[in-house]
């Protein structure tokens, strides 16, 4: 029964990428009429633990396994961290570079910068320490000096304020955005991340199929950077059967 049982899922989602739970729990019912809500309940759980189905997002599933977001962390990246953390081992930051992003796209950026967040009263002396080990080094650069200046360069270091509340993480010794963050802020950092604007709906719906996102941390962050409306309206897009 448990194998028929599993078979039956597959052909669940053979029209749909997407079933909402109540779409799910009505599907079996149909094909197991005499199973409890508690059995059921049991099932998809079991179906979960084996990484036959996913939450795609709270409520809704997809077929398959997801993993973890888990990205490439290059040596430069681990030698500016290591700069900071020996200067300033006590505030507050992460660093990343947009190059990430590509895992999403289709078409593959090839300006990237690193970026540094940090946090505000310590951005300056942050800035001022990266600046004597590296070149293109820009503190929190206005619209102008990506429209004008910024662009045109290669190997650019971008340090900016840190959010409050910035969804985060440790991996290898270092401090990088979960990737609730990562679409949070490519969405609104239209100018840090303009080679990316094109694909903003495909590189959602591309990190949900690919990656475990949690879409309550991503919609609190949002809100921190008033993009929660926005937000909401792409996660639909995403999901659109």
């Amino acid at each position: 029964m448990e194998k028929l049982f599993e078979n039956q899922i597959t052909h669940y989602f053979e029209n749909n990428k997407f079933l909402s739970r109540n779409e799910l729990i009505s599907s079996i019912k149909n094909d197991f009429p005499t199973w409890s809500n508690n059995t059921i309940n049991t099932y998809i759980s079991q179906l979960k633990k084996k990484e036959i189905i996913h939450s795609f997002s709270r409520g809704v599933y997809a077929l398959g396994r997801i993993e973890s977001f888990n990205p490439v962390i290059n040596e430069k990246l681990k030698k500016i961290s290591a700069l900071i953390k020996k200067k300033f081992p006590f505030i507050n930051y992460c660093i990343w570079t947009s190059s990430w992003i590509n895992d999403f796209m289709r078409h593959q950026t090839f300006k990237n910068y690193i970026i540094i967040e940090v946090e505000k009263i310590a951005s300056e002396q942050v800035f001022n320490l990266i600046s004597s080990y590296y070149q293109n080094v820009f503190l929190n650069p206005e619209d102008y000096m990506f429209n004008t200046y910024i662009g045109s360069l290669d190997n650019v270091i971008i340090v900016k304020n840190l959010i409050s509340e910035a969804p985060l993480f440790k991996t290898q010794g270092l401090i990088i955005p979960c990737i609730e963050k990562v679409l949070v802020d490519v969405l609104t950092d239209e100018n840090l991340f303009a080679a990316q604007q094109d694909e903003i709906n495909f590189i959602f719906k591309s990190a949900y199929e690919k990656i475990e996102i949690n879409t309550s941390k991503m919609k609190r962050y949002a809100s921190r950077r008033n993009r929660r409306k926005k937000i909401g309206e792409i996660i639909n897009i995403s999901m659109a059967k």
